[in-house]
């Protein structure tokens, strides 16, 4: 089982390849450096939906994976996701991909065109949310980091089951669907989703429930086979 796990930046790559112990082997593809830990290897790929899935989509073509993650930290909704928690996506959700109206925001798939989730297989989420203790839910992939209280009620009310939001999964889902390969992400809740308040983040505590998460998480994936690829989540 070879699995290639999309941070956005160094520092949560660090945290996850520190899950495993042993100092991770570097090596390069174009453009990227990939932290290889066991049957994880690690790309910090850049903050942002199409940063994300650029360098995914470099890291599919250059090895054969048998599944992508989205990983990292993150803004939990609460109260379902509070501080220090963790989520694992039933959906990975492009949630303002699309079109601002008079009447209101229109998702890219009623426009007509394009996709606005990808659903990860049910038994891996089962069982990585049973592993770690996350919440399963909605992760949205947001362009811009909500900051407010409208922009808030507005995403809950779109997407009732969101658990957390981030900036890279749709972008990483969007990569692995190309290359045949399915997709999970998992985040650790740094902040809460709503009014901007820099002061009460908890980045550390955060990159520290991913590592513990990975710990857990490792088990799970290196069980998990590709024949469950086509058992996505409802």
């Amino acid at each position: 089982m070879r699995v290639l796990v999309v941070t956005a930046v160094p520092v949560e790559r660090d945290a996850v390849t520190r899950a495993y112990g042993d100092e991770p082997e570097v090596r390069r593809v174009r453009g990227a450096e990939i932290h290889r830990a066991g049957p994880l290897d690690v790309l910090a790929g850049g903050a942002g939906p199409a940063a994300s899935a650029a360098s995914a989509a470099f890291a599919l073509a250059a090895d054969r994976y048998d599944l992508a993650v989205s990983a990292g930290i993150g803004g939990g909704f609460a109260p379902v996701a509070p501080l220090g928690s963790l989520a694992v996506s039933r959906r990975v959700v492009a949630a303002d991909l699309g079109a601002d109206t008079p009447e209101g925001f229109v998702p890219v798939t009623e426009l007509g065109f394009g996709r606005a989730a990808h659903l990860p297989p049910r038994s891996l989420v089962r069982a990585a949310a049973e592993a770690t203790g996350a919440t399963a839910g909605d992760i949205l992939t947001v362009s811009t980091v909500t900051g407010t209280a409208d922009r808030t009620a507005a995403l809950l009310a779109a997407h009732p089951h969101a658990v957390a939001e981030s900036m890279e999964g749709f972008g990483v889902a969007e990569a692995a669907d190309l290359a045949g390969v399915p997709v999970l992400e998992i985040r650790a809740v740094s902040n809460v989703v709503g009014p901007r308040d820099r002061d009460a983040w908890r980045i550390g505590d955060a990159l520290t429930a991913l590592t513990e998460a990975f710990g857990k998480l490792i088990p799970v994936l290196e069980g998990w086979t590709r024949h469950d690829r086509d058992d996505t989540a409802d």
